[in-house]
C-alpha cells in the first residue's frame, strides 16, 4: 500500500511562513495529481492547492498569491509554501495523492492521504 507522512505544520504569527512537507511511499506505480487540504473546527474539509503531474497548479482564492505548491517527482514529495500567514489559514492540513499502485490496474487510480498536521496562526 501506500502512506503519506506529513511534516512542518506548527504555530506561526500572522504575516509568518511555514513550509509543508509530504512525502508518499510504499507499492506507487505512479502519482498523478497531488493536493493539500486543510479543515478547521467545525467546518468541511476544503481544497487548498493541487499539482498536476504536468506540473499545473491551481489554489483556493482565499490563498491565492500567498500559498505556492510543488512537487519533486523523483522523491515522490509535495509541497506547500504558505507566507503571509492569517489568523483564518488555521486549520489541519491534510495531502492527497491520486496514486496507481503496482498492484492496481493500469486504469485505476486510488486516493491516499497524510495523516494530517496541525496550523495555528496567532499572535
Amino acid at each position: 500500500q501506500v502512506q503519506l507522512v506529513e511534516s512542518g505544520g506548527g504555530l506561526v504569527q500572522p504575516g509568518g511562513s511555514l513550509r509543508l512537507s509530504c512525502a508518499a511511499s510504499g507499492s506507487i506505480f505512479s502519482i498523478s495529481n497531488m493536493g493539500w487540504y486543510r479543515q478547521a473546527p467545525g467546518k468541511q474539509r476544503d481544497l487548498v492547492a493541487r499539482v498536476t503531474s504536468s506540473t499545473s497548479t491551481s489554489y483556493a482564492d482565499s490563498v491565492k498569491g500567498r500559498f505556492t505548491i510543488s512537487r519533486d517527482n523523483a522523491k515522490n514529495t509535495v509541497y506547500l509554501q504558505m507566507n503571509s500567514l492569517k489568523p483564518e489559514d488555521t486549520a489541519v492540513y491534510y495531502c492527497k495523492a491520486d496514486v496507481k499502485t503496482q498492484s492496481g490496474g493500469l486504469g485505476t487510480t486510488y486516493q491516499f492521504w497524510g495523516q494530517g498536521t496541525q496550523v495555528t496562526v496567532s499572535s
